[in-house]
């Protein structure tokens, strides 16, 4: 059978030639397909004498096999070509880590708040809780606050909207959280001892002040509590929430409306190389008030001042945050910024412990 060769460079040099599977099948359909060329061939034999017929139709099985032979083995070639092409396109490096699942984080405020706790439970003070929007006979008369100090102006102080002629006592939000020591001593009574943290508001805005923040503040009353008393306890929760060995406290004599006699308390503290380390070096900071309780306090909430007496404290909770962990700016606390969060937030596993280090 004449042509055969001519047909298979034909084939086999399209087949070579082809770049895509669409045209690979149909360079198929055209060499093997029913009505392809060397189908064509196959189906004349037939026609041809026995000998002759044996003779072509070996010729020609070899040539099909031949072909289809290249058409499979460039099929395969293509197939493999864009698989490398999907997997450069889509390449993922299966040797690198896992992404981490995304998790929450426990706000500093949130964990400065259960350290100090945890403290003063040690020492025997409950928590003790009251409301955010208070009276203005719980936040200022019965803590002898006088109607002329300034912290009752509007500029100072969040009142809340009165209609006019309503004759209710006027309401604000509490600026500290002494009015809940009024409570708890109008509720429990004397002895008592108790902190009251919290959310507190005051007309206030920049790199060390916020409109709302924290602050915490203590109370103790017994029959024989002295300043003594207070510098021990002031002592034992800075040396516990700093988690240092020694701490040293210095008191200056101030003027608070509700304590009498009353301090501003500092702390010692080296700043080096931008480290803060508390209870070494020779500056000083100032960290919270304190004093006696006053004795018309004490008789606003029930409690005979003849019989007891004890002291008070507050300090920020914010304040504390920024000087044990290095939060340089105070206004972060409430930007719900998810990177500050990640990197100065806590797992929500570090329950904060006196035997094992609050911070561990």
């Amino acid at each position: 059978m004449d042509g055969l060769d001519d047909l298979k460079v034909k084939y086999l040099t399209a087949v070579a030639g082809v770049t895509d599977e669409a045209a690979l099948e149909d360079l198929r359909v055209a060499a093997l397909g029913k009505k392809g060329e060397i189908s064509a061939l196959m189906a004349g034999l037939g026609k041809m004498e026995p000998d002759q017929r044996k003779a072509a139709g070996a010729m020609l099985n070899v040539l099909k096999d031949e072909i289809d032979a290249a058409l499979r083995a460039k099929k395969a070639g293509l197939a493999d070509a864009a698989l490398d092409a999907r997997l450069r396109e889509e390449w993922l490096d299966v040797t690198l880590p896992g992404r981490p699942r995304p998790r929450g984080t426990i706000h500093p405020v949130s964990q400065v708040m259960e350290e100090l706790t945890a403290i003063f439970a040690d020492m025997g003070f409950a928590v003790a809780e009251g409301p955010q929007v208070e009276s203005d006979w719980y936040n200022f008369d019965a803590l002898n606050i006088p109607p002329e100090h300034p912290a009752r102006q509007e500029h100072d102080t969040f009142f809340m909207h009165r209609d006019a002629g309503d004759d209710r006592p006027p309401h604000v939000l509490r600026t500290h959280t002494s009015p809940v020591q009024i409570r708890a001593m109008t509720e429990q009574g004397a002895p008592i001892r108790v902190i009251a943290p919290g959310r507190v508001y005051r007309m206030d805005m920049d790199q060390t002040h916020t409109p709302m923040f924290h602050q915490v503040e203590g109370l103790a009353i017994d029959r024989d509590i002295s300043m003594a008393n207070l510098k021990w306890t002031l002592e034992e929760f800075c040396r516990a929430f700093f988690e240092v060995d020694k701490v040293e406290l210095r008191f200056r004599a101030s003027h608070f409306p509700f304590t009498e006699p009353s301090a501003e308390v500092d702390i010692r503290y080296s700043n080096v190389g931008g480290q803060l380390r508390i209870g070494e070096g020779d500056k000083w900071m100032e960290i919270l008030g304190s004093g006696m309780v006053h004795p018309k306090v004490l008789a606003a909430a029930g409690v005979n001042p003849d019989e007891w007496q004890g002291f008070a404290f507050g300090m920020g909770i914010d304040r504390i945050a920024m000087l044990k962990y290095g939060i340089p700016d105070l206004r972060a606390f409430f930007e719900s910024d998810l990177r500050w969060l990640r990197h100065y937030g806590f797992s929500a596993l570090d329950m904060p412990d006196l035997a094992g280090g609050l911070s561990s």
